[in-house]
């Protein structure tokens, strides 16, 4: 360990304004792609329950609907209030767009957005595989599924790629 280092992590804070405002940039890229993903689910889970088939779905297959559908609709008002931000702040209020707290505030809402999306996928699998295949098939396609994205979307770019030790 490098002198006078600690064994606490050091939160990142950019220099400057232009930092600041790619940091933002960046996020707002990402979310760019990470939207239609849910808004597809969404629309799929909002003509779901006007089929004539789902009158048939029994009582835990409801409820994981309604876990799949109230998910991904948090996952889409999360996900769309950093974008929000940026038209509310400076024209209508006068607050400078972006500051590093702002930065720091989105990426946590989109965070939570992030998780509240891959509860919505879990249960949309469950959902499909339970009704496609049995429950047990089910429970093992909605884990298999759950940890290969908490390992591809929270592992690999926290752990995986930690260079602090570089």
């Amino acid at each position: 360990m490098a002198e006078g280092s600690s064994t606490r992590r050091r939160r990142y804070e950019p220099s400057d304004q232009e930092e600041v405002d790619d940091q933002f940039r960046a996020l707002m890229e990402g979310l760019r792609t990470t939207i239609p993903g849910v808004m597809v689910l969404f629309s799929f889970l909002l003509i779901l329950p006007l089929q004539a088939s789902f009158a048939d779905l029994g009582g835990i297959n409801r409820t994981v609907f309604y876990v799949a559908f109230g998910s991904s609709a948090l996952a889409s008002v999360l996900l769309i209030s950093p974008s929000v931000h940026q038209r509310v702040r400076a024209p209508i209020s006068g607050i400078k767009r972006r500051t590093w707290s702002h930065v720091m505030f989105a990426t946590k809402l989109a965070i939570v957005g992030t998780v509240a999306f891959l509860v919505a996928i879990s249960a949309v699998v469950f959902l499909v595989s339970s009704l496609v295949f049995s429950d047990p098939v089910a429970i093992a396609a909605t884990v298999i599924l759950a940890t290969i994205a908490g390992w591809a979307w929270f592992y690999v770019p926290l752990i995986k790629f930690d260079t602090r030790d570089d």
